[in-house]
This record gives C-alpha cells, structure tokens and sequence, in this order.
C-alpha cells in the first residue's frame, strides 16, 4: 500500500447520487452463510449420503442436530 494515498476519501469515479439507502434492507432476513468442509470430510460424507440414497445435506444436518442435542445433554 502506497502510503501517500488518502484511503479515508472516496474516489471521484465513484457515484452514489442515484443510489437508495436501504434498497434490499429486509426487516427479520436472516443470512445463510455456506459451511465448507475439508475435502476428505465432504467425500465421505458424501458416500455416506449416496448409500442411503439421500442428499449431502440431510446427512450432514441430522448429524449435527444430533450433536447438539448430545452437547446440550451434557450441560
């Protein structure tokens, strides 16, 4: 980073005078944030899944729903 540069300004290029504030603003939203597991988790898992025949997402959801209830047990 060039230290003579003024990072507090914005540039001039730069054109918020036909923006709206709060445009995609939803009261209540929530935000899903993607989980991203290691490869060799996600392959078997996955073959986990396939074998029962259903998707990577009900597996790993079940999964921790059920660690969670073992977490809360041990409270």
């Amino acid at each position: 980073m060039n230290p003579t540069v003024d990072t507090d300004e914005m540039p001039a290029e730069i054109d918020f005078s036909g923006g709206a504030r709060g445009k995609f603003y939803r009261p209540g939203a929530q935000v899903r944030l993607p989980i991203h597991l290691e490869a060799g988790v996600q392959d078997t898992l996955a073959a986990i899944a396939n074998a029962r025949g259903i998707e990577l997402s009900v597996l790993v959801n079940d999964l921790l729903r059920k660690d969670i209830e073992l977490i809360q047990m041990a409270r």
